[in-house]
């Protein structure tokens, strides 16, 4: 994570482009928190996450719309995973376009579910966008009113190194199960 926020504020505004294209909570968080130190400005940083993720989502919805035959290759494991994010398409509608933004594994997933789907590239477009406004605000700013807070859960961090791996292992953890109980064959 320090490496993170060293680069971003050497490279910042770039690294934030090319990190947020896919997701990238972890970037804004970072440039949130180098916002509050003073590196980087924040309404900038909102901007290019917001374009970003925008984009990033638009593209993965027009790949999947329009080169079905050649990335169903790529998603031969995911096939469970994809048909959730349809599920959670068709029982949520736009709102899941918000919602996934912020639950890693479902980032990339449902912008290819729904470019699968008939669904409005119009329509998905204005909510992606909307979407993605609301994302790197949210984050940003939170970001950046717990700058003091992150900066030293960074230092504790820092100072004990085996408490991240072990964070991480527990995120990646609950993911997983939560896929396997949510794509899990249902016994008739």
């Amino acid at each position: 994570m320090s490496e993170m926020l060293t680069s971003l504020s050497t490279y910042g505004y770039i690294i934030l482009f090319l990190y947020t294209l896919g997701g990238g909570m972890v970037a804004i968080i970072a440039a949130g928190v180098l916002s509050y130190a003073g590196s980087m400005n924040l309404t900038l940083v909102i901007i290019i996450a917001t374009i970003s993720n925008a984009l990033g989502d638009t593209l993965l919805f027009y790949l999947s719309r329009y080169n079905k035959k050649e990335i169903m290759p790529y998603f031969k494991k995911q096939k469970r995973n994809l048909a959730l994010a349809q599920i959670l398409f068709k029982k949520h509608g736009g709102k899941i376009i918000l919602f996934k933004k912020y639950i890693y594994g479902l980032k990339t997933l449902v912008p290819l579910a729904i470019g699968l789907t008939k669904y409005s590239f119009y329509k998905f477009s204005i909510i992606n966008i909307i979407s993605a406004f609301i994302w790197a605000l949210s984050l940003g700013l939170l970001s950046y009113f717990s700058g003091d807070i992150l900066i030293n859960l960074f230092s504790l961090i820092k100072q004990n190194p085996l408490i991240m791996p072990f964070i991480l292992l527990i995120i990646i953890g609950l993911i997983i199960l939560y896929f396997k109980q949510a794509t899990k064959k249902k016994s008739k």
